[in-house]
């Protein structure tokens, strides 16, 4: 497994943010992580990336404890903005390359070209959805072994956001990246997830092949979500 999750739990001042999860991703695997505001995604993802420590488990990313070393094989997006409002693009996009090794420039002005995004404009200047394409730019534009995204689409017009998903994971990800995407905007992306969790109140509720699951519950992702929504 490239990532494994034990016994995950993270305690915040009166809530369990997580409380007992646990999976594994093998490499090169698409898993969506599901569930509505407030199931503790952002949480697991920000564990992952070892920002915020659990208060109990362990977590793994190619074997090494999450920590220092992990960081730097896995690029994340997080929901809210990490960049620069005073820096322009390029220079944004120059100085995150100088901290991962392997960043091709070639192809963050590729992927810019593709997401219309100009690069000499200041990144505070920026629309919501503008931002969010940039977050997708650092996250393609080198080949991170793991790739922790989100909400991605949040921000984005809907009219985009399946051309853009599609082509991104079509033609733009490095050979055999493993990507953990938490979304609750299932039907856009839906084609894409190998395997999925579904995630209510800090814990696991269902997980699987995609497949395997649609076939077992006799619908598509989008139905099961809903149902476990409630």
């Amino acid at each position: 497994m490239l990532v494994q999750v034990n016994d995950i739990r993270k305690k915040y001042p009166g809530i369990w943010a997580l409380n007992g999860v646990s999976f594994g991703v093998e490499k090169g695997k698409v898993l969506g992580v599901l569930g509505e505001n407030g199931a503790g995604k952002s949480t697991l993802f920000r564990i992952l990336a070892s920002i915020t420590r659990p208060t109990n488990g362990t977590a793994t990313v190619m074997g090494k404890p999450v920590g220092y070393e992990t960081r730097k094989v896995t690029a994340f997006l997080p929901e809210v903005n990490p960049f620069y409002g005073w820096m322009r693009v390029m220079e944004q996009l120059e100085f995150l390359a100088e901290f991962y090794p392997g960043w091709d420039m070639d192809k963050s002005r590729e992927l810019m070209s593709f997401l219309s995004i100009e690069d000499n404009v200041k990144i505070g200047t920026l629309s919501k959805g503008q931002q969010a394409k940039l977050k997708i730019v650092f996250a393609f534009s080198w080949p991170a072994e793991l790739v922790l995204m989100d909400e991605p689409l949040g921000g984005i017009d809907p009219p985009a956001r399946n051309r853009i998903i599609n082509t991104l994971f079509g033609e733009f990800r490095f050979g055999e990246q493993t990507i953990i995407m938490s979304t609750h905007m299932v039907s856009e992306v839906e084609e894409l997830l190998e395997d999925v969790i579904y995630m209510k109140k800090g814990k696991i509720v269902l997980s699987g092949s995609a497949d395997k699951l649609r076939e077992e519950k006799g619908t598509s992702l989008v139905g099961i979500f809903e149902e476990i929504a409630g």
